[in-house]
């Protein structure tokens, strides 16, 4: 599948319901990364106000600038909001280069590129976005403008063994069967009925609208399968949690109780091994997709962050 453009992303989401319909951003630029991988980025919102307080997103596995979309409209009416497509992902282009050195890299060229020398800004980072975040705890880019950070549904290690994808008791046998699930070649094809009700099996929670499980599955089902099955071997191989000590900025958590992809389990050993957790919240009934199924609070965690972390308030 070729990369996506702005019209053929807005049209996926808008065919599903306008609220999941990203909005067009105030300036698109894009970053080159330390061994030459570009990436697609935008920035929403507040762009020329300088005391407007800056917020990245990165997004999961599958995903694309698309996933944030919610977000993006809450916060661009007084945040300046940066959002990017990881590599191979939505508009950046496939780079044959996959690693969570790679994810490190591309988020500092980011960073580089949107934000000014010394500039702090509240990092959230969803699934594969959160161990990008991890992954960059300890690059110098990341300590210079790292206020705090939100980890939505995401884990430093044992995906696969931890993932309740599969109702079968832990060991072995579920390990090896929940690998090749994941790390399938197989190509999704189009969104149909049953397509929506694996993804929404897989991924999210019972009470997911169909609006928003047919946004989303149409957001997953634009990864090419390339790229999917690449990251997936990343994934499946994932150890990050020396990196999730160097993580010393103010972090919390976000996951869902019916995760079924990165289960509380994470969550919990996470809050357990940061050095500056600052709460974690489960929400009940949510699955993987948090921030698409339970926007309102992933955006006000974020704002807290803002309020608490970033902003300089007169006097100080």
């Amino acid at each position: 599948m070729s990369r996506l453009t702005r019209e053929s992303v807005s049209r996926l989401t808008r065919e599903a319901g306008g609220r999941y319909a990203p909005p067009a951003p105030a300036r698109e630029l894009t970053a080159v990364s330390a061994d030459g991988a570009r990436l697609h980025v935008e920035v929403h919102g507040a762009v020329d106000d300088p005391a407007a307080p800056a917020v990245v997103l990165a997004h999961g596995w599958t995903c694309s600038t698309a996933f944030w979309a919610a977000q993006i409209r809450d916060l661009a009416a007084d945040h300046r909001v940066i959002v990017y497509d990881q590599r191979g992902h939505g508009r950046s282009p496939a780079n044959p280069v996959c690693s969570t050195d790679a994810l490190a890299d591309d988020l500092e060229a980011v960073l580089a590129a949107t934000l000014a020398p010394g500039e702090k800004a509240v990092l959230a980072g969803h699934s594969m976005g959160g161990m990008t975040l991890m992954a960059a705890s300890g690059r110098p880019r990341f300590r210079e403008h790292a206020a705090a950070v939100l980890l939505c549904s995401t884990g430093s290690s044992r995906l696969v063994a931890e993932s309740l994808l599969l109702p079968m008791r832990a060991g072995r046998p579920r390990t090896w069967l929940t690998r090749k699930i994941l790390g399938s070649r197989a190509p999704l094809g189009p969104v149909t009925p049953l397509a929506r009700r694996v993804l929404k099996y897989g991924t999210m929670g019972p009470g997911s609208a169909p609006a928003m499980v047919e946004a989303c599955a149409r957001i997953v089902h634009a990864c090419p399968r390339q790229v999917r099955y690449s990251w997936s071997k990343v994934l499946d191989t994932l150890e990050l949690d020396h990196e999730v000590g160097e993580l010393t900025v103010p972090t919390a958590i976000v996951v869902g109780t019916a995760d079924r992809l990165t289960p509380a389990v994470h969550a919990r050993s996470l809050a357990a091994a940061l050095p500056n957790c600052v709460g974690s919240t489960e929400l009940t009934g949510i699955g993987h997709m948090t921030p698409m199924e339970a926007s309102e609070p992933v955006t006000a965690r974020i704002r807290e962050l803002v309020s608490t972390y970033a902003v300089i308030k007169e006097g100080a």
